[in-house]
């Protein structure tokens, strides 16, 4: 038996299958080889924090379009909160629903405070692979300056 560890930079980031607010199936692995993903776990749909949070996302999204990136956010909530939330704040990138914190698990997002669903960012390259993982409850605006940031670094790197 394997023990399993929190995938970290460098890793193959684990896929999953999801529903998204659309109601369309979404698969990490549909992504692969075509675009990057910034892969962000929040708490809860309208929330202060994470409003704040989606909607940096969303005043940024054209950037992170620009950069050849795919935004998702991932929390537990369902398909059509995430829907109710997406249209409420014109949240152009995609909010899939992870009801029963599984994905959650696999990525080894913490809970604050041992209570709170924990707040981690994602950047996994075209080829699976995580390259940044930013992890802060408390500031959500950095979550999108640091991806924006990490990408850039990789977009110079690619020919």
């Amino acid at each position: 038996m394997t023990e399993s560890r929190t995938p970290g930079v460098g890793d193959a980031a684990p896929d999953f299958e999801l529903p998204s607010a659309s109601g369309a199936t979404i698969r990490l692995s549909d992504f692969r080889g075509k675009s990057d993903v910034v892969l962000f776990f929040y708490p809860k749909d309208n929330t202060p924090g994470c409003t704040v949070e989606a909607c940096t996302f969303r005043d940024s999204h054209e950037a992170f379009r620009e950069a050849g990136a795919a935004v998702i956010g991932i929390s537990a909530d369902s398909a059509d909160s995430h829907r109710r939330f997406a249209e409420r704040y014109g949240l152009p990138f995609l909010l899939v629903a992870d009801t029963d914190g599984a994905v959650r698990v696999r990525y080894g997002v913490p809970r604050t405070l041992g209570l709170l669903p924990g707040r981690v960012t994602y950047l996994i390259d075209r080829d699976g692979i995580i390259r940044h993982v930013f992890s802060s409850q408390f500031q959500p605006r950095r979550h999108v300056a640091e991806a924006l940031e990490v990408l850039k670094t990789l977009r110079r790197r690619d020919p």
